[in-house]
């Protein structure tokens, strides 16, 4: 089994307010990946408390609740659950699909993607971070990395991505 570690802290994607005083809610993002264009768009909205409420998205329901870990009842879903799932789900797909673009999709047939998603706080930055382990198996290794490159992802946690973050 190969283990590809991914790493990364980041701040809320919204600041406490009342820690930026004399701001306005004009919120910028240095960004290394752009889209020339969009092929898909997913939809989701959070209601409730956060992570003691419900989050939607085409049709797709859940109940949220806070892990245990962090002093909820543990009893719904959680947004590192969602987040793992995702990407296990995404680096899969690309997984194959470079596979197949490389010769060699026979090579990952019994492909398995293990995500885990860890939440806790950063060592150098304040506020709350994510670390992500994901370990792969079945893959050729030349054909884990192009998947891994490819991935969204994966690419995203490693040079950034667009966030815009503004009032409704």
């Amino acid at each position: 089994m190969l283990n590809i570690a991914t790493r990364t802290a980041f701040r809320a994607s919204l600041p406490r307010l009342g820690a930026l005083p004399n701001r306005s809610l004009n919120y910028t993002s240095r960004s290394l990946i752009t889209l020339k264009d969009h092929k898909y768009t997913a939809h989701a909205t959070a209601k409730g408390q956060g992570r003691n409420g419900e989050v939607k998205s085409n049709g797709f329901e859940l109940d949220l609740a806070m892990p245990k870990e962090l002093g909820g009842t543990g009893k719904g879903q959680n947004p590192e659950q969602l987040f793992a799932m995702g990407y296990s789900s995404c680096l899969l797909g690309a997984i194959h699909m470079m596979a197949g673009r490389m010769g060699k999709a026979e090579s990952t047939k019994n492909a398995v993607v293990h995500a885990s998603v860890h939440l806790g706080e950063p060592n150098d930055i304040g506020g709350f971070g994510i670390a992500v382990d994901i370990k792969v198996e079945g893959v050729p290794d030349d054909v884990l990395k192009a998947g891994h490159e490819a991935c969204p992802y994966s690419r995203a946690l490693q040079h950034g991505a667009v966030v815009n973050v503004s009032k409704a």
